[in-house]
Parts: C-alpha cells; sequence; structure tokens
C-alpha cells in the first residue's frame, strides 16, 4: 500500500523529511499559505494544497505531520480539524514538531523528555499545551522538541560575509542545536519505528556558546571573527533576548537509544561544514 504523509505547515524541516520520503514510492501532501510557495513545492515532488483555505485531507493520509505553531487562541490545526482527526483511526502515524523551549531556561544544566516543563514565556506555554493537546488525541502521536534549527540558507554564513554577524558574550550561555538533515533523519526513524506517545529530543551531541559558532562560522569563511558584545549592551529583539534567557543543554540519547540514530552532523562545526559546502556548490 502507498503511504501517504499529510504535512501540515510544510516548512523547512518537512521539506528535508520529503525528501527521504517521496525516492521511497511516498506521495506527500504539503500545505501552504502561498500561491508561489506551493509551485515550489510542486517542483520538488510534493503535492500541494493552500491551507487554511481548503479542508485538510485527512482521509487520504496514512501519516500526518504538523508543523503548525500554536498561536493565542490554541493550535490551529486542533482548532480546524481536532474533532476529525480524533475519528481517523486510519493513521498508522502522527508527529508533532514542537521545540525544547517547553522546559524554560535552565541556568546552562541538563535536560531530557523526563525533565519538568518549565517554560515560563507566553510561546513555551503554548507549546506545552498544544503537546498535551495532541497527545489527548488518541491518536499515534508522538512529539520531536527540535532545538535551534540550520541548514542550507539557514545558517550563519550570510550574516558573517556582510559583517553583521554578532558574537554576544553572556556567560554560562549553551544553546543546542540540530541540523535540517539530522531532524529529517529522526522523524523518518520514527516513522519506521513507531511508538505512540513517546517524546524525543531532536538536538546534536554538542550544546555550544553561541559566540563560539560564530566565531567558527568567521573561521571557515577566513574572515575576521565578529567583535565581542556583552549581552548587556546588546541591541536585540525581545523576542532574541527571551532566548537568551533559557540557557540549558539537551540529552539526545532516547532518539538514540530507541530510533539507533546515529547523527550525521553531531555537532556545530561538522554541520556548518556541510551547509557551506552545500551553498557553494549552488
Amino acid at each position: 500500500m502507498t503511504k501517504t504523509l499529510l504535512s501540515i505547515g510544510h516548512g523547512y524541516s518537512a521539506r528535508a523529511l520529503a525528501r527521504l520520503l517521496i525516492p521511497l514510492g511516498w506521495t506527500v501532501i504539503g500545505t501552504t499559505r502561498s500561491e508561489d510557495k506551493a509551485r515550489t513545492l510542486a517542483a520538488e515532488g510534493v503535492e500541494p494544497m493552500i491551507w487554511p483555505g481548503n479542508p485538510l485531507p485527512i482521509d487520504r493520509a496514512t501519516h500526518v505531520l504538523t508543523s503548525v505553531s500554536p498561536d493565542d487562541a490554541g493550535d490551529p490545526v486542533l482548532i480546524e480539524a481536532g474533532e476529525t482527526l480524533a475519528k481517523a483511526q486510519h493513521l498508522e502515524w502522527v508527529g508533532y514538531l514542537s521545540t525544547i523551549g517547553v522546559y524554560g531556561g535552565r541556568d546552562g544544566g541538563w535536560v531530557d523528555e523526563t525533565s519538568e516543563l518549565l517554560a515560563e514565556t507566553d510561546r513555551g506555554q503554548a507549546r506545552i499545551r498544544a503537546e498535551a493537546d495532541w497527545l489527548a488525541l488518541g491518536l499515534p502521536v508522538h512529539i520531536f522538541r527540535l532545538a535551534g534549527i540550520y541548514g542550507p540558507d539557514r545558517g550563519p554564513f550570510e550574516k558573517v560575509k556582510r559583517g553583521t554577524a554578532r558574537r554576544i558574550i553572556k556567560p554560562g550561555q549553551y544553546f543546542s542545536r540540530i541540523h535540517v538533515d539530522d531532524i529529517a533523519a529522526v522523524v523518518h526513524a520514527s516513522i519506521e519505528r513507531p511508538n505512540p506517545g513517546a517524546v524525543y529530543n531532536v538536538c546534536d551531541d554538542e550544546p555550544a556558546p553561541p559566540e563560539d559558532v560564530i566565531a567558527h562560522a568567521a573561521e571557515l569563511l577566513e574572515l575576521p571573527i565578529p567583535p565581542a558584545i556583552p549581552f548587556e549592551e546588546a541591541e536585540m529583539s525581545a523576542m532574541a533576548r527571551s532566548f537568551y534567557g533559557e540557557s540549558k543543554r539537551v540529552h539526545n540519547d532516547r532518539i538514540k537509544d530507541e530510533l539507533g540514530v546515529q547523527l550525521r552532523y553531531p555537532d556545530y562545526r561538522s554541520g556548518l561544514a556541510a551547509v557551506l559546502e552545500a551553498e557553494d556548490d549552488r
């Protein structure tokens, strides 16, 4: 039987997954808000559909992945299609892309999937509620808590080249990251080994201070390392400042032990080298 993935909010991470599934014979239906994006998805072999604006074809899907963020009203997918989803007992697998932001800040300490969810921001609290609402559907739901995503066209190189990259220094600050291709590999492994109700941290092996990543990107480009700016003196948006309020390091043992995943890019150095090579090849 042909497998069909309904990918709701078919964005950067889901497109990487589609690049794995389509050569394996999968049908991928990807939703987007934009006619221009729909044409791009069609060129990638994805069956595009505009949503919101059309009913989600849940009856056609064997698998569902949602990348849609909650808003002030809740999870947009569940608001529109929650009742239909709850009745869709034919679904073999459902995935929800969440964020490690649900853990809140830990002053650089470690968290794993069993850690208490201590998000203090409205954004993090909304994610906690959305995870619970998806798990409550009675479907084979899997939660993926993603670290900071990077990959081709989503990395620090352009800012370094333009001279706009900043090395903001906040002692004890750690972020976890994940290359988009490793996200796709983890989600694919879960599809192959369903474990309804499972929660997975999706991050690499080496949480690191953000200034180290910027410095390494400059070194790869053979450009001057951007000057250091103390956090207290840095001008940034409220959202960017909130990220610096949530220092933590994230364990990823479960994706290895349960799913058998071997990360292609286990640290930012290998990942940034691959991104630079991919961008140079284009």
